[in-house]
């Protein structure tokens, strides 16, 4: 008895290893995908999208007009995706803004690798529903970006905050997600999970 109820024990410890890594594998291959499942949901969807948002903002789609009878507090945030050797940071944490005038915000960054990575940052606003009241005239975000070795730059961040934007939305959080956009890292540790 104490045999067979070890053996089981070792089954179902094995089968929880199994299902662990293949756990771990899917949501390894799953971080590399955002950035193209990012690109396909939003050109779905249109929502911030980076290949719409490449172009720089015509004045056309921003409102001429200033409210100066009111303020509203931009907050920036940055993160980075796992495995990225990257240092990434907003220089200015919370800037009070007075839609319809234009702002600029600066981004730190730095490759602590010993070799040159290629970086996509990828944008979102919050609340939603500002998401078309943002308006990046200039932005980092818009093209991928490569850093050498050591290699450290601050980004400039040009944006407008809509004068249109509704009245009840008095903060608004800008986040980036800075992603590796090198899928050979992938495919070198895609072998070293074994079945």
């Amino acid at each position: 008895m104490t045999i067979e109820t070890n053996s089981q024990t070792v089954f179902g410890h094995r089968r929880t290893i199994k299902w662990l890594l293949i756990l771990a594998v899917g949501m390894f291959g799953f971080g590399f995908a955002m950035v193209p499942l990012y690109k396909l949901v939003c050109s779905v969807t249109g929502w911030n999208s980076i290949d719409s948002n490449s172009a720089q903002a015509s004045t056309a789609d921003i409102s001429q007009e200033i409210d100066l009878d009111r303020t509203v507090t931009v907050t920036f945030d940055g993160t980075i995706n796992a495995g990225l050797p990257w240092e990434f940071k907003p220089l200015v944490r919370k800037l009070e803004v007075t839609p319809g005038k234009s702002y600029k915000a600066d981004f730190y960054v730095k490759n602590y690798s010993n070799r040159e990575i290629v970086g996509q940052a990828i944008p979102g606003i919050t609340p939603w529903q500002g998401t078309e009241h943002f308006h990046k005239t200039e932005c980092f975000c818009f093209t991928q970006q490569t850093l050498a070795a050591g290699e450290s730059r601050v980004m400039p961040l040009r944006f407008t905050v809509d004068a249109r934007l509704p009245k009840e939305i008095k903060f608004l959080t800008l986040s980036y997600t800075l992603m590796d956009t090198d899928r050979s890292a992938l495919k070198a540790n895609a072998g070293l999970v074994k079945h």
